[in-house]
């Protein structure tokens, strides 16, 4: 593979989360027809932000919600709205990891707060 070859592979724009991006792009970013995202919007996968004229707008996190549906499509060989139903699951999950996670950083903050050398130290401090 040729040095400049290499560089469009590694290349890329990070996008923020309130970046928009049109229907080409999408389709671009996620190597399918326009048919393809259409079907996802149908199905509540995607959602346009906004229209500009008669094109669609969508957030740049449509890029990653895409692109898990279609390896699930790939690797499960399941239609589009079990890869939706997929995709909906698999957001939950990691909601509830966070809360999960917060919950437990916020346990051992306690945990570390109510300790007796800790309340000693707070008391001599004083």
């Amino acid at each position: 593979m040729a040095k400049t070859d290499l560089q469009k592979i590694l290349s890329g724009e990070v996008l923020d989360k309130d970046t928009e991006i049109t229907l080409v792009q999408l389709c671009c970013a996620c190597a399918v027809p326009a048919e393809t995202i259409e079907a996802m919007v149908e199905q509540g996968i995607l959602e346009p932000a906004r229209r500009r004229g008669h094109h669609w707008c969508f957030p740049a996190d449509s890029i990653k919600r895409a692109h898990i549906v279609l390896r699930l499509q790939q690797d499960l060989d399941i239609n589009l709205a079990g890869a939706a139903l997929a995709l909906e699951l698999l957001e939950r999950i990691d909601q509830l990891t966070a809360r999960l996670q917060a919950t437990a950083t916020l346990r051992i903050s306690q945990a570390i707060y109510t300790q007796p050398e800790h309340r000693n130290r707070k008391g001599r401090d004083s």
